[in-house]
């Protein structure tokens, strides 16, 4: 079987070669995937896990070259004077992982003001030349018949990653997605946990990635439009300042829970997502862990140099016991309006979609090498800031 080689440049000229294109825009993506390269070559993947790694990697860079091209053509999606695309009050949704911000994010987005972003959306963000108006997106059909068919796999293999994390195509999903397209940021959150990448990472200035970001939301809205984009994702942690530098009428949610809940159980998640890699779950936890933390840092020093009034913090079980009240605090706290139209569509939702609907996701603190005491005393500024129920 052939030898999977992560060579950049062979990666470059590949998807150049599949796309016919050749126009990456700016170099400042190659620093950060040259580092996720080599943390693909040297981190115990299996001969499977090395495929789809390098395959996920083509597959972005194959969509990066056609963005670029979408952009040559309509230069009117980057035109700053093109006033009809700025994302004007965008509410974000961020905080630690395995806080509730999925759950909260498909509760907010039944409001018909809000516009997510979906999943395929984040993959495909470029639009097809010469797709009419309105017109089903191929894009979008190939992967509602792929998440069918790993369905019935998942189904098969009485696989639970549903538990840990459940999406689909035609629902909300992270905004990860949009700034996976830049190699600089929390990629699947799995490579934050392996060396080079995870330490390279924390490095980094985030501006130019987000600017990328920006520009990729102009792009869908000038697609697709909405009123208020309605955004989420954990890695927003790392760029409050940068998200209020660029969006200075957005609103920023985040998200709190107890940290023995949260750290134990992303650990569990990010176990999953490395199936086909060789590695000591009782390594994988106190990594995690330190991940976290200073991510949190980070968070917290941050919000000390920017607006206030931007931010509202809510607590997990608040929002899980009482969910149509914490709807109505966010909507209070940056004078939105809430109508007893959205109220019985959240109402509805929240109804059909109790905690724990695709069964209870299961982990132990002394599976992934930790210890209650060693969370609790690494989280302890975090407790003192915020004051998650324990």
């Amino acid at each position: 079987m052939t030898q999977i080689i992560f060579d950049m440049e062979k990666l470059l000229q590949e998807a150049q070669q599949k796309t016919g294109f050749n126009d990456f825009g700016s170099d400042d993506f190659k620093p950060g995937l040259k580092v996720l390269l080599d943390t693909y070559d040297h981190n115990g993947f299996t001969e499977k896990g090395r495929y789809k790694n390098r395959k996920r990697v083509l597959d972005l860079l194959c969509a990066r070259l056609r963005i670029e091209s979408a952009f040559k053509l309509h230069p009117e999606i980057r035109d700053p004077n093109n006033h009809t695309l700025d994302i004007k009050a965008p509410m974000l949704l961020t905080g630690l992982p395995r806080t509730g911000t999925s759950a909260l994010l498909n509760l907010l987005a039944v409001d018909p003001a809000a516009r997510p972003l979906y999943m395929w959306e984040g993959f495909n963000p470029e639009p097809i030349e010469g797709l009419p108006k309105g017109a089903p997106d191929p894009r979008y059909t190939a992967m509602k018949a792929w998440e069918e068919e790993n369905a019935k796999n998942a189904q098969a293999n009485k696989s639970g990653f549903k538990k840990i994390h459940s999406t689909s195509v035609d629902t909300p999903e992270e905004c990860i997605h949009l700034l996976n397209h830049t190699f600089c940021d929390v990629q699947y959150g799995a490579e934050t946990m392996m060396e080079p990448y995870g330490s390279w990472f924390q490095q980094q200035d985030l501006h130019k990635s987000y600017a990328y970001y920006a520009d990729l939301l102009r792009m869908l809205q000038w697609q697709r439009p909405g009123e208020r984009w309605l955004l989420k994702t954990p890695g927003h942690l790392w760029a409050l300042d940068i998200l209020i530098e660029m969006f200075p009428d957005c609103s920023i949610i985040i998200t709190h829970r107890n940290p023995l809940e949260c750290v134990t159980s992303y650990a569990s998640m990010m176990a999953a997502l490395m199936t086909n890699r060789e590695f000591d779950k009782r390594t994988l936890g106190p990594i995690v862990m330190e991940y976290l933390a200073r991510k949190m840092e980070r968070a917290i020093a941050l919000r000390k140099l920017v607006n206030p009034a931007r931010f509202i913090d809510i607590q997990f079980e608040d929002f899980i016991e009482q969910p149509l009240q914490t709807a109505d605090k966010i909507y209070a706290r940056f004078h939105m309006p809430m109508s007893a139209d959205v109220t019985q569509r959240m109402k509805n939702y929240a109804d059909k979609h109790p905690m724990g609907k695709h069964g209870k996701h299961e982990y132990q603190l002394d599976e992934y090498g930790l210890s209650a005491e060693r969370i609790l005393e690494r989280f302890d500024f975090y407790i003192r800031e915020y004051r998650p129920r324990m």
